[in-house]
C-alpha cells in the first residue's frame, strides 16, 4: 500500500486532504508543527508527526515508509508576508529546500506541492494561463514563485518528479466520519467566511464599486476545497520523474463580490451586512484561472457550485 506524507496536513487544506487519501486506499503521515493547524483535525487513521520543515530531522521521521509528498506547509498570509518577509522566505522556500534534500537523501522521488495564483501578481491576461506572466506584488506570492522554480531545478538535478498546483481562492468544508473539516483561520482574510461572519456592527466591506466589470465589483475564481483535493490526489497518480509541470486550478469562470454575498444570502435566508468602501491598492478587477491544462493534462474539472462552498461553510462553522 502506498503511504503519502503530507506536510502541513493539520491545516484546512491538508487536513482534508489527508481524510481524501485514507479514503481512497492510501496509508498516510502527516507532519505539522501546529502553528496554526489543529492537531484535532487530523485523521486518527493517520500517523502524526509534530514537527516543522525547518527541522530536517523531524521530515526524516516523518518521511519514513512514504513514496511520495503532498506538501501544503507553509505560511500562507498576505499582510503577514510584507510585515515579516524573511519569514515567509525561511519558512516557505528553506522549508521547502528542507523537505527536497531529505526526499532526495531518502529516495522519495514525487511530490505534489501547494502553489498559488498569487504568483502571478497583476497579469494582464484573462482567464490567466500557465504561461502568464509570474510577477508577484508581495512576499508571500514570491516565496511560492520561488519553490516552483526550486522543484523545476531539481527535476533536472535529482530527477524528481514535482506537479505545482496553482490555485485561487479555496473555500467550502468536508464531511466526514468524525464532523465538519472547514476553515479555522486566525485571523481570517477569506471572503466567504468572512460574508458569513457579517454582522451589522461588522458589515462586510466592498472594497470598490465601480470597477469595470458587469457588476462593478471585483472578479475572483473561488473552488471548493473538496474539488481542489481531487485534484491533488489525481496529480500524484501522474508525475513523471524528471518533469515538473505546472497546473492552474479554479472554477475557470469567477464570481463578483456581490455574487458572493447574493448567494450567501440565498442559502442563509437573510440579508448579508454590507458596507461600500474605496477599493485597495493593488487590487485587480479581475482574476480567473483558466483550466484547460487541469482538464486535458490532470483529467480534472471541478464539480461543486458556489452555493454549495457556502452551505458546506456554515455546517462546519456550527
Amino acid at each position: 500500500m502506498t503511504r503519502i506524507l503530507v506536510t502541513g496536513g493539520a491545516g484546512y487544506i491538508g487536513s482534508i486532504a489527508t481524510v481524501a487519501l485514507l479514503d481512497a486506499g492510501f496509508e498516510v503521515n502527516v507532519l505539522d508543527d501546529c502553528s496554526t493547524g489543529h492537531r484535532d483535525a487530523v485523521d486518527s487513521r493517520a500517523t502524526f508527526i509534530n514537527g516543522s520543515i525547518l527541522d530536517k530531522s523531524a521530515i526524516q521521521t516523518a518521511i519514513q515508509g512514504c513514496q511520495a509528498v503532498m506538501h501544503f506547509a507553509g505560511k500562507s498570509l498576505v499582510g503577514e508576508s510584507v510585515k515579516e518577509p524573511q519569514l515567509y522566505l525561511s519558512v516557505n522556500v528553506e522549508g521547502s529546500a528542507n523537505l527536497l534534500d531529505v526526499m532526495k537523501e531518502l529516495g522519495v522521488l514525487k511530490i505534489v506541492f501547494s502553489s498559488s495564483a498569487s504568483t502571478y501578481g497583476e497579469p494582464e491576461d484573462s482567464p490567466i494561463t500557465e504561461d502568464s506572466l509570474t510577477q508577484p506584488t508581495n512576499p508571500y506570492g514570491l516565496s511560492k514563485l520561488k519553490v516552483d522554480e526550486l522543484l523545476s531545478k531539481r527535476a533536472t538535478s535529482d530527477g524528481i518528479g514535482a506537479i505545482s498546483l496553482r490555485y485561487f481562492n479555496v473555500a467550502g468544508a468536508m464531511q466526514t466520519e468524525s464532523g465538519w473539516l472547514g476553515e479555522r483561520h486566525d485571523p481570517e482574510t477569506h471572503l466567504i467566511p468572512l460574508v458569513l461572519h457579517s454582522t451589522k456592527s461588522e458589515p462586510i466591506k466592498i472594497f470598490g464599486t465601480e470597477w469595470p466589470t458587469p457588476d462593478k465589483t471585483c472578479i475572483r475564481d473561488y473552488i471548493h476545497v473538496v474539488d481542489l483535493v481531487e485534484a491533488h490526489i489525481k496529480a500524484l497518480s501522474i508525475i513523471t520523474l524528471g518533469r515538473h509541470e505546472v497546473v492552474n486550478l479554479g472554477s475557470g469562470e469567477g464570481y463578483s463580490v456581490r455574487q458572493v454575498i447574493d448567494a450567501a444570502t440565498r442559502v442563509v435566508g437573510s440579508e448579508i451586512p454590507t458596507v461600500e468602501v474605496g477599493p485597495r491598492s493593488g487590487d485587480p478587477a479581475i482574476l480567473i484561472a483558466s483550466i484547460d491544462k487541469a482538464r486535458n493534462f490532470l483529467g480534472w474539472q471541478p464539480t461543486r457550485t458556489l452555493d454549495s462552498m457556502i452551505s458546506d461553510a456554515i455546517a462546519a462553522s456550527r
